[in-house]
């Protein structure tokens, strides 16, 4: 029998063991679009089971663009960007060309200047090695920009394959049924959640008797706190609507817990506005520094939340200190968000669970 890949995740199909990835049930495989058991899941459940891709898979699929002539897509997410950049990837694509899509614009708040946004990302792109071809703002979910990236692609691929790569949760798959409808191939439909991780392997997509598109896995970026938190916690920590920033005026010796996640400590400094840009589900609150750790005993897992009581248990706190200079510089926490300083400088202590990356940027906003 002919060998049968899952449309939605792009998965090898098998029938006969349920527990592993790519099972689906014999009679579906009558159908004429066949997808495997956790993408049917994922798609009338919103629930998805644990599956995991080791790095020497993804190192294989991005070697193996670089095996070939096409051009790169490389999708990030605005919301998160330096949590989603994907390390190296000139190195593993070859003299490939690069096109760097900025996904989720429409999560930023509706005064960003859009010229001023591709203009950040192309230097901080340049800041961590790539030059990419151009820079493009989309909005997978509501479609904008799409018409615009679809001009940048056929004008910058000269009859290539593409490859649309990028970290996990970036939007990727969305992002491609939205292209498929601008490509004329809307009956095929990429699984798409919040989960990361959500394809599996490469899909292709033909756009011409001689070239395709491919969606490739999302590549793991363990720093990111999304990979730290229950499921259900994912819908309260990702933005699903424009960003409403929170202001707060603060005094050295305060600090600011973001629910259970992550606490800021300023230690040091003149009087300044933290401007807080995070998922709008997401509760702060303040006290004195010297109470923090009291404060954080008393109602981490209920108050300060999330996570949970149990999670908030096992978590072991890792800090990192920054002296922010006088300026517009973002303090980012990877997969939750940014906290943006205006003043004269300032000494923060930043805490947030080991293994997520916590770090220092110019402004974005």
């Amino acid at each position: 029998m002919m060998e049968l890949y899952c449309a939605g995740c792009g998965v090898a199909i098998q029938t006969e063991d349920k527990t592993s990835v790519g099972y689906a049930p014999p009679q579906s495989l009558e159908k004429e679009t066949v997808i495997c058991q956790r993408c049917y899941r994922i798609r009338h459940y919103n629930e998805a089971s644990t599956v995991t891709l080791g790095d020497d898979d993804f190192v294989r699929i991005l070697n193996g663009i670089g095996d070939t002539k096409a051009l790169v897509v490389q999708v990030v997410d605005i919301f998160d960007f330096n949590g989603s950049w994907l390390r190296g990837l000139p190195r593993f694509v070859g003299g490939n060309p690069i096109l760097l899509v900025g996904n989720k614009v429409d999560l930023l708040p509706k005064n960003v200047n859009r010229n001023r946004l591709i203009n950040w990302m192309r230097k901080s792109a340049a800041d961590l090695g790539l030059k990419p071809l151009d820079v493009v703002l989309v909005s997978a979910r509501k479609g904008e920009g799409v018409e615009r990236l679809v001009q940048a692609m056929n004008e910058y691929r000269k009859g290539r394959n593409i490859y649309v790569v990028g970290v996990t949760n970036v939007g990727k798959s969305s992002l491609i049924n939205r292209l498929l409808k601008q490509f004329g191939e809307s009956e095929m439909d990429i699984t798409t959640s919040q989960f990361p991780g959500t394809t599996l392997d490469v899909i292709e997509i033909p756009l011409d008797d001689k070239s395709s598109l491919y969606d490739t896995p999302g590549i793991v970026n363990r720093d990111q706190l999304v990979h730290k938190v229950a499921p259900q916690e994912l819908k309260i920590i990702m933005p699903d609507k424009p960003i409403k920033p929170k202001v707060y005026q603060l005094n050295a010796e305060q600090t600011m817990f973001i629910g259970g996640l992550a606490r800021i400590d300023f230690v040091k400094g003149e009087r300044q506005p933290f401007v807080f840009y995070l998922s709008n589900h997401l509760n702060i609150h303040r006290t004195k520094l010297a109470n923090a750790d009291e404060l954080y005993a008393k109602h981490k897992g209920e108050m300060l939340a999330p996570p949970g009581p149990d999670a908030a248990e096992a978590i072991v706190w890792e800090k990192f200190t920054f002296k922010v200079p006088s300026g517009k510089y973002d303090i980012v926490i990877s997969g939750l968000g940014w906290i943006a300083m205006h003043g004269k400088g300032a000494n923060v202590e930043v805490h947030v669970p080991k293994g997520v990356a916590a770090g220092l940027r110019p402004s974005l906003i």
